[in-house]
């Protein structure tokens, strides 16, 4: 019922006008909702090895917290299997998407023997990308559609929008990355002069925005953006609508990880065929991932290369 909606004076109250006498006071309800903090304990470590991992979906959600009078960002991953089931992998409480706070989060996944994915899909945060080409350089990185929309349609006037947008779905959904490359040369050059910087967003993280064409038809669909999570977010609010100010940080997991998990559970039907499957484990051979040894980049690596960076420029 708490994880359902429900606040602990509401589950109290209902309980007693169902049965029709006191059953649980609010102070009981608080300690049987503790027992999710075991539950996370346990799921936060388990053995990844198991999970054959295809593609990644990664995505933050901020939420108010009472005890900082401000907002705490919770960094979800998800993975979508070979067979298509949809697993949560790991939550991680952040206040920002650095690059050593979001390093740290996949050298996790790592050391837990989940094994490298074929893609990983996220929006446009740096740290966040230059963790996972630190991490994972095989995999196909990919820049989340649905935030390159949202990026792009303030660039662009309001009357020219359904044009452009046109046009950049018919780029997104063309048969393979060569065409998908051409129809951008072509808007590129239409609209450079009348839309500068529409066309430097558009060409910005350029690979990234069109990786899912190198994967199998039916999964583009869904890698081609982080609407998995976004999906998932969406369940995860209507409870938090009921507690809008959660207390602390603990408080805010437990509930985030009772609801996630099990949308986990209700999403975790097979729906790949054996043909597509075939495909992903071709695809997966071809960027040799199986071969890869999984760096984990220590963060005084990652100091020395920024500073290095920072001296060249």
């Amino acid at each position: 019922m708490y994880v359902g909606g429900m606040s602990q004076r509401d589950i109290e109250g209902s309980l007693e006008s169902a049965l029709g006498q006191f059953v649980l006071s609010k102070s009981t309800v608080s300690e049987m909702t503790d027992t999710l903090r075991e539950e996370y304990e346990a799921w936060r470590t388990r053995d990844l090895s198991t999970e054959a991992v295809a593609y990644l979906f990664i995505d933050t959600v901020y939420e108010p917290l009472r005890r900082w009078g401000q907002k705490t960002g919770v960094l979800c991953v998800w993975a979508m299997c070979e067979d298509g089931r949809k697993v949560l992998l790991s939550l991680s409480t952040t206040n920002r998407e650095s690059y050593e706070s979001c390093l740290e989060v996949l050298r996790g996944l790592a050391k837990r023997g989940m094994q490298t994915p074929v893609t990983i899909t996220t929006d446009g945060a740096m740290g966040l990308t230059k963790a996972i080409d630190a991490m994972w350089p095989k995999s196909l990185r990919i820049r989340c559609w649905f935030h390159k929309m949202q990026n792009l349609q303030p660039k662009v006037p309001p009357h020219l929008w359904p044009e452009v947008k046109a046009l950049l779905v018919d780029m997104r959904d063309a048969p393979t990355p060569e065409k998908a490359e051409k129809r951008r040369e072509a808007i590129v050059e239409q609209y450079q002069r009348e839309l500068p910087e529409a066309c430097r967003c558009l060409l910005d993280d350029a690979q990234a925005s069109l990786n899912h064409l190198l994967v199998p038809q039916r999964p583009q669909q869904y890698v081609r953006t982080s609407n998995l999570v976004e999906r998932a977010f969406v369940e995860e609010r209507r409870r938090t609508k009921v507690i809008p100010h959660l207390w602390g940080e603990t408080s805010l997991v437990n509930l985030v990880f009772g609801v996630l998990s099990r949308v986990s559970d209700r999403w975790g039907k097979k729906c790949f065929s054996e043909l597509e499957q075939q495909q992903l484990r071709n695809l997966r051979a071809k960027l040799q991932l199986d071969e890869q040894e999984v760096r984990t980049p220590s963060i005084s690596e990652s100091l020395s290369r920024r500073s290095a960076a920072a001296s060249a420029a």
